[in-house]
């Protein structure tokens, strides 16, 4: 019988930026297909480089070597969660958000956009509440957003 090797989480480095940079690009080409590309992977590397990795407090999940997900967390604002297509529906998510919820035990806030359904149902199974959508005109998407919020005391499990 074969044994999947355990995920291990653990605080990201300089050295991870181009493997969380590929998950982001993947995850995002794969779940927001509809998402115009307002910046070049290239960019998009320099970002998780210059200030990702820089700004906030960044975790990733690793299977065996390889990075399949990340976290990044400033003041009270989950900024990124991204799980690589492939490792979709196996609990990395939910175990990511449970460490942030416990890194911010004063509370949360996070955007998803409108139509992001997926991630939407995802973040309320885990206790966040809508607070306010926007018609997209604050991020450079230009897309529908939702800005969710968590406390400690919202969550019952």
């Amino acid at each position: 019988m074969l044994h999947e090797a355990p995920v291990v989480i653990e605080r990201a480095s300089h050295a991870d930026a181009e493997e969380i940079a590929a998950v982001h690009l993947d995850s995002r080409r794969k779940a927001l297909p509809y998402l115009p590309v307002v910046h070049s992977e290239d960019e998009t590397r320099q970002w998780i480089a210059d200030v990702v990795l820089e700004t906030q407090e960044v975790w990733v999940a690793r299977l065996d070597t390889r990075i399949v997900a990340f976290l990044a967390l400033s003041e009270d604002m989950l900024e990124q969660l991204y799980v690589h297509p492939a490792h979709v529906g196996r609990g990395i998510g939910s175990r990511l958000v449970r460490l942030a919820q416990a890194r911010r035990p004063d509370g949360l806030r996070l955007y998803t956009f409108v139509r992001n359904t997926r991630a939407r149902a995802f973040y309320e199974l885990h206790g966040f509440s809508v607070v306010s959508t926007g018609d997209g005109s604050d991020n450079e998407e230009g897309e529908p957003d939702a800005l969710y919020r968590w406390r400690a005391d919202s969550t019952s499990g």
